[in-house]
């Protein structure tokens, strides 16, 4: 039988570290034996077969995590069993997921159907490749609260025409339109020891974030300043961030299908730092690499019905 991830699995020292500056260490322990199995329940292996895209997590031969784009039509993500998901899905042409996805790398996959405002994350390596995919083992799985997350509902309409990718060091006109627009952003952050780690709670990490239209902020040419909205208080991301201060973020123009991925350093000292939203955390990015991926989403979203 499947059981729950054994207590000393569930959380690393920066996460724990978080925890215990929130004051939520207990409440922490108590959500994490709740939450995150070492297995799919029934119900998450349901919902990721229902799904038309997820966002993967990965890490490249340095140690720098990407967020990623899969999609497909529904059923394009399957599950053999509760410990594994077989993704029927290739990375955009450019993506370092393409050269990331390699047996046994760390990967962090979740899913998110906005319309239902439902997300899982299921975190674990590389079980095997295929041409068309991979398979992806299971280590962490677990459920995320609904806040923030924008009621829409994301359809697959492979009608887009992509562009060839575009790479800088600096954000351009159309990518700081996309940044300042959003209302949503994915961020994926790893553990320093994610490469070869023998824990599952030392892994790669794909989160959702979101808020009103233009919560994320340029301060400057480069420089990107986000609230960091209270969540449940485990400090998944945060504390991969607090050992391992770089991250991947992917935006995502729902009308265009345009998708802006950026490699960033977290600037020293922003978190935790004082700011104007409730948590009193803000974070400050500095972004270091650019790619944009012209009309390469194959994704149509509509209002919430």
């Amino acid at each position: 039988m499947s059981t729950p991830l054994r207590a000393e699995a569930t959380f690393h020292a920066g996460e724990l570290a978080l925890q215990a500056e929130a004051g939520v260490t207990a409440r922490a322990a108590r959500l994490g034996a709740q939450l995150i199995r070492g297995y799919l329940p029934e119900q998450h292996r349901a919902f990721f077969e229902q799904l038309p895209f997820v966002l993967a997590g990965s890490l490249d031969e340095r140690g720098q995590p990407t967020a990623s784009l899969l999609a497909g039509p529904p059923g394009f993500v399957a599950s053999p069993d509760p410990h594994g998901l077989r993704i029927t899905a290739r990375p955009l042409a450019g993506d370092p997921l393409q050269h990331n996805l390699r047996l046994g790398a760390p990967l962090g996959l979740l899913g998110i159907q906005p319309h239902t405002r439902r997300r899982n994350r299921a975190n674990g390596h590389v079980r095997a490749l295929h041409a068309d995919g991979f398979t992806l083992a299971i280590e962490q799985s677990f459920g995320n609260c609904p806040r923030f997350i924008q009621p829409r509902q994301a359809l697959f309409a492979d009608e887009r025409a992509p562009q060839p990718v575009r790479e800088s060091s600096t954000l351009g006109p159309a990518e700081r339109a996309l940044v300042v627009s959003a209302d949503t952003f994915f961020i994926a952050s790893a553990h320093p020891a994610a490469h070869g780690a023998q824990s599952a709670a030392l892994g790669v990490d794909v989160s959702h974030r979101g808020g009103p239209a233009g919560f994320a902020q340029l301060t400057a040419a480069s420089t990107l300043l986000v609230p960091d909205y209270a969540g449940n208080n485990l400090f998944n991301t945060l504390g991969n961030l607090r050992l391992n201060p770089r991250a991947g973020l992917l935006f995502l123009d729902r009308e265009r299908g345009d998708v802006l991925q950026l490699e960033v350093d977290v600037v020293a000292g922003s978190h935790p730092h004082a700011g104007p939203v409730p948590s009193g955390r803000n974070l400050c990015f500095d972004v270091r690499h650019v790619r944009f991926f012209p009309h390469a989403a194959p994704l149509r979203f509509e209002p919430e019905r």
